[in-house]
């Protein structure tokens, strides 16, 4: 018999997924540059020759057998070496290659290390709004994802509600930042905050409560906006990366889980996840995309269109009436719709070719998303649309 969890869930499908592939099949009919796709958070700007190069001369002067074979179960050793001296030239830190798991993306370090750290039955917490896939990565490795309600004045943390939330059946806490979909990065004061109750509650209970970092937006941040290292805050942390969007590689899928040396078994955590990727499935990523990116680890693709981009919509969105709390990083935005229901806006902008992502599923009804990763010449064409569609139904 089919497995009827799975089973279940084709009837919620991705409301993302669902949207985007309606604006190709719109572009077919009128011409994608006639669609104002906002809906896939997809990188628009193409990787760096760097990396280009670092592909050529690998495919070009290595040994076929070695860039074309399986790796390591725990990753390429120098690959993990590269990453972990990455990381300590640019934040202070003493990470070792033996703290370094390599994965298939952001979203494969976050399925290893959910795992890792919990027990069937725990809880793990995250805050509103949050990627709605963090949903089925925890809830199917048997621990059960609970939704932190959010601080919509500025969607830093809700304190309030966090402290109710941690009980002692708590085991991780996810965090996104900067943060997918709102855009906002978490200051040293929040991150100071968040990692001071964990310590103490910690003590209180007698037991680990691991952070789960997940980062892939760690390069997408604005100009004068404050966004610390996370790790460094907080011993029992997780980083899970991505280099989709620092080299806009999201096809090439690759990542990794970085061990806070000073976490709790921090000497076994990627051995751990060596294990926990022979129940799932979920190892050995491409040999050769983990040598050319680790040829390349500190640079990134030009990330700036993304900040003019924002800049561009933010303006708009405030002109017109929106309330919105300024991106600090990413390429999203997430302004309130103008009226309760955001289902029913986005779908009144469908009729102007602008689609526009409803919050329900990100923990923030009333609320929606704008991913701007797309040419700014089409961005700077939909603000007419944008201001007509809302003149027209909502004479603003």
């Amino acid at each position: 018999m089919i497995n009827q969890q799975f089973k279940a869930m084709l009837s919620g499908k991705s409301i993302i997924r669902e949207l985007s592939e309606y604006a190709t099949e719109r572009g077919k009919e009128i011409g994608y540059e006639n669609v104002f796709d906002y809906s896939l958070g997809n990188p628009s700007v193409p990787c760096t020759q760097s990396f280009t190069d670092s592909m050529l001369d690998l495919l070009q002067n290595s040994d076929p057998v070695s860039i074309h074979g399986y790796s390591p179960s725990l990753g390429i050793q120098s690959v993990r070496k590269s990453v972990a001296d990455s990381l300590n030239r640019r934040f202070g830190t003493c990470y070792d290659a033996k703290h370094i798991f390599m994965t298939c993306g952001a979203a494969g370090a976050v399925a290893h290390a959910v795992r890792c750290v919990t027990q069937p039955g725990d809880e793990v917490l995250t805050f509103a709004p949050f990627f709605p896939e963090y949903t089925p990565y925890v809830n199917q490795t048997g621990a059960v994802l609970k939704v932190v309600p959010a601080n919509t004045e500025d969607f830093q943390i809700n304190f309030d509600a966090f402290e109710e939330m941690l009980t002692d059946k708590v085991a991780a806490v996810l965090i996104n930042t900067p943060n997918n979909p709102s855009g906002i990065v978490y200051t040293s004061g929040t991150l100071t905050r968040l990692a001071g109750i964990l310590a103490r509650k910690q003590e209180e209970y007698g037991h680990d409560i691991f952070m789960i970092s997940d980062e892939p937006y760690r390069e997408i941040v604005f100009e004068g906006v404050d966004a610390p290292f996370v790790a460094q805050f907080y011993d029992n942390t997780l980083t899970c990366y991505s280099f989709s969007k620092s080299l806009s590689l999201p096809g090439e899928r690759i990542g990794y889980i970085a061990v806070n040396p000073n976490a709790t078994d921090a000497d076994i955590i990627a051995v751990i996840c060596g294990q926990i990727s022979r129940g799932i499935g979920h190892n050995c990523p491409p040999s050769i995309i983990q040598l050319a990116v680790s040829k390349v680890i500190d640079d990134t693709s030009d990330l700036s269109v993304y900040e003019t981009n924002m800049n561009l919509i933010y303006n708009k969105l405030v002109e017109l009436g929106f309330t919105v709390v300024k991106p600090g990083g990413t390429f999203y935005i997430f302004p309130k719709a103008l009226e309760d229901d955001a289902n029913a806006f986005c779908m009144k902008a469908k009729q102007y070719d602008l689609i526009l992502v409803p919050a329900d599923n990100f923990g923030c009804p009333g609320y929606f998303r704008m991913a701007y990763c797309i040419d700014t010449e089409k961005v700077i064409r939909s603000l007419d649309v944008l201001e007509k569609f809302v003149k027209e139904q909502y004479g603003k």
